[in-house]
């Protein structure tokens, strides 16, 4: 029986890094109009719009390679996966599915149905319609929580009578969506979320997209920035190959960097914002692939599955992606971080031990190369997604605050489309447009164009 109602298909949008289809590095100018920090979703959004301006744009990144948290993997097996961000969404205001048809890639709707297991069988119809009711209950009471004006966890408000679907819908809810466990979720910012049921998938991969979509950046790789000086007429960032002297900056690190003080700032970021990001922390969410020849577990082609679980010591499996014999097993939560702190042979060796509970020892046998993520253990990454935490329901406002001439951008900045690369992407144009403007190269507010998160918006001017 498949599922398809609101609140089930919420497969994160954001995971660390594995080598990628890697870009020409750029040599390091020694001034620029505008220096962004990070080229993942938020980066290269932002280095697009204010090349489209004429002016000049650095971009640094730490990591070997374009993508941040959309990292598609095409070398450990013979199927590219995406080993962070799967999804993108809003297919009628998005524009990276403009610019992905633009590149020549393929994009297509996301798998729309899913399956539940009870223990080695399918649940039955009554069984599903049991599950559905439950999770738009607890669904429900969310959003309930979110309209009051004192916020709470999530797990606080949900209802008591659940049953054996509790589980299930806290694992929904909770850990898949945020990867965070609905006690450690702010209600009011689970509840501001974004339906983003009409998931998209780019057939190349969705760090394949954000690579082509880079390609025209001036970027220059394996070059972390090391301090930022900022006041309110310019900037300079330092890097190891040098410093960069800029009139504004824009940051795009994920709200663990942030806080780490991997940056350092001069004069030091604010409280209010370091509080803001500290309120935004990461959830945790892995994935751990298994090559299974010969579909031993007898799905369907990009099959999605979860099962009646009565603790957090459960996944989510992604199956035959692409019609191919690799599957996907997501972990996230308490559980996935606990899990991925022991590496990479134990995740292994749970994701054999889920699959044998729910189809039997045959199925563990087929399994034969594996590979697995550990976003948590990745230094420029640090996480999944932000999630707030109870209490910190507008730290994304506080974070997006302009800083002198720094502006922060990065899917933890965006109030509805947090944790997807979507709004990542968004607040990347939103955030140059907010310095184009800081340095005069934008005389007045932009004009009217579609994005996602409103039907109109304003389009750049110089």
């Amino acid at each position: 029986m498949t599922i398809t109602r609101r609140g089930f298909l919420v497969a994160p949008a954001v995971l660390a890094a594995m080598p990628a289809p890697r870009a020409t590095a750029a040599p390091l100018p020694r001034e620029a109009d505008i220096v962004v920090i990070g080229a993942g979703a938020a980066g290269i959004a932002a280095a697009r719009r204010i090349m489209a301006t004429g002016r000049k744009v650095i971009v640094v990144e730490a990591a070997s390679q374009i993508g941040g948290r959309c990292i598609t993997d095409s070398t450990t097996f013979d199927t590219p996966f995406d080993r962070g961000a799967r999804w993108m969404h809003n297919p009628d205001t998005n524009p990276m599915i403009r610019l992905a048809r633009g590149a020549g890639l393929d994009v297509l709707p996301a798998p729309s149905g899913q399956k539940m297991r009870i223990g080695r069988r399918n649940a039955r119809a009554g069984e599903t319609e049991q599950f559905l009711a439950a999770l738009v209950r607890a669904n429900r009471a969310i959003d309930e929580a979110a309209r009051g004006k004192l916020d709470s966890s999530c797990a606080s408000v949900l209802p008591k009578d659940l049953g054996d679907w509790a589980g299930a819908a806290e694992f929904m809810l909770g850990a898949s969506f945020a990867g965070k466990d609905l006690k450690e979720l702010s209600a009011i910012d689970k509840g501001r979320a974004q339906d983003r049921n009409a998931a998209i998938a780019c057939r190349q991969g969705l760090g394949t997209l954000i690579t082509k979509l880079g390609e025209q950046a001036p970027v220059a790789l394996s070059t972390p920035a090391s301090r930022i000086a900022w006041s309110n007429r310019d900037v300079s960032v330092e890097t190891q190959a040098g410093k960069i002297v800029a009139r504004a900056a824009i940051v795009t690190v994920s709200t663990n960097v942030l806080t780490s003080g991997a940056i350092k700032f001069t004069p030091d970021i604010p409280k209010r914002t370091l509080d803001a990001a500290s309120k935004l922390g990461l959830g945790s969410y892995d994935r751990i692939m298994l090559q299974l020849p010969g579909n031993p577990l007898g799905l369907s082609r990009d099959d999605i599955l979860i099962e009646q679980s009565n603790s957090t010591r459960t996944a989510l499996m992604f199956a035959n992606i692409g019609g191919s014999s690799l599957c996907s097993i997501d972990v996230g939560g308490s559980f996935g971080r606990d899990l991925s702190e022991q590496g990479e042979k134990a995740m292994t060796a749970f994701a054999r031990e889920w699959i044998t509970k729910l189809f039997g020892s045959e199925a563990a046998v087929a399994v034969q190369k594996t590979s697995a993520t550990r976003w948590n253990a990745s230094p420029f990454v640090m996480g999944a997604m932000s999630a707030a935490s109870p209490g910190g329901q507008l730290s994304r406002r506080v974070l997006a605050e302009p800083i002198g001439n720094v502006f922060l951008a990065g899917e933890a900045t965006h109030e509805t489309l947090w944790g997807t690369v979507d709004g990542a992407w968004e607040s990347g144009e939103r955030a140059a447009d907010a310095a184009l403007r800081k340095i005069g190269a934008l005389k007045d507010e932009p004009a009217d164009v579609p994005t996602q998160s409103t039907k109109k918006r304003r389009a750049p001017r110089p």
